[in-house]
């Protein structure tokens, strides 16, 4: 495994860490389902939380969250959009992006809720 791969799977652990403490439940991570894929997909209280995780060392060229862009979110929001289906989940669905800095001593994190919305689609 690449140090990269191992940074991003050590990340989504402390996100997930980190998540419980603040008293989410966990339901899923790495969910996979035919080309889609969720990093974390928890509750918090009544919504059904979908997270974004993105793990770098200090020495990062774009900032985590920028790397969450349009094409990015449009296929969270699909890939949520099938769990919610596939698990016939009806809760209102929120999506965070959690950034996460490695650093000598541990991880800086940072939580972003509602970090997005599902874009609408377009009728003509």
């Amino acid at each position: 495994m690449t140090n990269q791969n191992q940074l991003g799977k050590d990340g989504e652990q402390e996100a997930c860490d980190y998540l419980r403490k603040e008293g989410y439940i966990i339901y899923h991570t790495n969910w996979h389902f035919s080309h889609y894929e969720l990093d974390i997909v928890a509750t918090d209280g009544n919504e059904l939380v979908v997270v974004e995780v993105k793990t770098r060392s200090q020495d990062y060229l774009v900032s985590p969250e920028e790397a969450v862009d349009k094409g990015k979110i449009k296929r969270i929001v699909s890939a949520a959009d099938v769990y919610v289906r596939y698990f016939r989940i009806q809760m209102p669905v929120r999506f965070d992006i959690m950034v996460l800095i490695k650093k000598d001593d541990g991880y800086e994190i940072e939580h972003i809720e509602d970090a997005f919305y599902a874009p609408l689609k377009r009728r003509l």
